[in-house]
């Protein structure tokens, strides 16, 4: 047997294994076991599709009803019908087959791709497909892994947990949960997910009333075995030469696996699991860009704040140095001036000299500032003329301007500073009685 869901979208797929039927030996924790009994109709399964299927061939290529011209229209529109995958094809007069889309001769068929679970089933993960919206079943979450429980037997040495809650099309949600056994002597363990499912499909009827589950399927990958059988067996309503070009089409074969979509039904139904897996895709993007915009905001801040500690920085750099100067003048109270403070004075000297050079920064600090006052002068007697100037070459004039000015700004505040700075060592040299000396 497998366990399939209907085109979830990589959330289940077709899982083989042992333990989901035929005949298991396993004792598990739930407190079943022995050889399960299988099913006697699945004998008569094989020979019921291959009688169906030579009905079907029947109806289509030679039905025998009146025995005249009239067979062969009946033909055809049993074709037709047969193309479409619905409807009710009549081959003799005791005898008619439905078509459904699973029929070899409907042609409303493809093959999309789904990707490979990598979970193992000694994860034990289980998925229960609830008939109720993901709000509801993450309200009532703790009431079900309490019903879950009960059903388990209210075994102390179970644990019922929760996965995950996902939300799916048709207002199901998917129910994700591991049984947790914690034995009397040694560690805990995870049920298998084979064996979790056994039991549950057991009590699929105490399942249904109480939770609404619609059905029952392990979160589980294939085995190499099983997945080489899966694929060189072409699936039901699956010609082999499409199977085979959509084994050769698959773009990843170590992460996906070829699935049919057969009918209408099941194409609109991959379609909203895409659709739905598209929403949950783009909820998450926007989660992330508000994470995005929460960071950036706090780098501006941040940005801000060390600017900030950059500015005390600058200060608290200034306030020491006037300390150390006062302490080093302290210091050297009633002794000569040395050779290095002679070096140093001489040097500060010299960057005066230069400051106050009519050639270098002071001089033409000056000369810009008069040319400055003599444009200003000349523009308010100038005579106006109209004229119009491109807008985006105005903004960019304007904008040139604005950073000279703000350059020459930074320019004159640092000469200030600097101005400042060797005044108050003049004063300090001045005050040292190395000086007077």
């Amino acid at each position: 047997n497998t366990g399939t869901s209907a085109f979830a979208g990589g959330s289940a797929f077709p899982s083989f294994g042992t333990g989901l039927g035929g005949t298991s030996t396993s004792t598990s924790a739930f407190g079943f076991g022995g050889a399960q009994q299988t099913n006697p109709l699945q004998a008569q399964q094989p020979q019921q599709a291959t009688s169906n299927l030579e009905n079907i061939a029947s109806a289509v290529t030679l039905p025998q009803i009146y025995g005249d011209e009239r067979d062969a229209i009946i033909a055809k529109w049993n074709q037709l019908q047969a193309a479409w995958g619905t409807g009710k094809g009549i081959y003799n007069p005791r005898g008619s087959v439905e078509f459904t889309p699973d029929n070899p001769y409907c042609r409303f068929k493809a093959v999309g791709y789904n990707r490979l679970p990598k979970t193992k089933n000694e994860d034990g993960l289980v998925s229960l497909f609830i008939k109720k919206p993901e709000a509801e079943v993450r309200a009532n979450q703790q009431q079900i892994v309490d019903t879950l429980f009960v059903i388990f037997g209210s075994k102390p040495q179970l644990s019922v947990c929760v996965e995950g809650i996902k939300k799916l099309p048709d207002n199901l949600t998917e129910f994700v949960i591991y049984i947790l056994e914690r034995p009397a002597s040694g560690p805990a363990r995870r049920i298998p997910s084979n064996e979790t499912t056994n039991f549950l499909n057991g009590q699929l009827i105490q399942l249904k009333s109480k939770l609404v589950v619609e059905n029952i399927v392990p979160k589980m990958g294939f085995t190499e075995q099983a997945l080489k059988e899966y694929l060189d067996t072409p699936q039901e309503g699956i010609h082999p030469f499409l199977w085979e070009q959509a084994k050769l089409d698959n773009p990843d074969p170590d992460s996906l696996v070829p699935v049919p979509m057969i009918g209408f039904k099941a194409l609109h139904q991959r379609l909203k699991h895409q659709e739905q897996q598209t929403q949950a895709h783009q909820q998450r993007l926007d989660l992330i860009a508000e994470d995005l915009e929460s960071l950036q905001q706090k780098q501006v801040n941040m940005l801000a704040k060390l600017e900030e500690y950059k500015r005390k920085h600058i200060q608290l750099s200034h306030r020491l140095l006037q300390v150390v100067v006062k302490q080093e003048i302290s210091r050297k109270m009633g002794y000569s001036i040395q050779a290095e403070e002679e070096q140093l004075r001489v040097q500060l000297e010299k960057i005066q000299l230069e400051l106050n050079h009519p050639t270098q920064f002071k001089g033409r600090l000056n000369e810009l500032m008069s040319q400055i006052r003599m444009q200003n002068h000349l523009a308010g007697t100038r005579a106006d003329f109209s004229y119009q100037m491109d807008p985006s070459l105005q903004q960019e004039i304007k904008h040139l301007l604005k950073q000279q000015q703000e350059g020459l700004k930074h320019l004159v505040n640092i000469i200030k500073e600097d101005a400042q700075d060797i005044q108050l060592m003049e004063q300090n040299l001045e005050a040292s009685p190395f000086s007077q000396r």
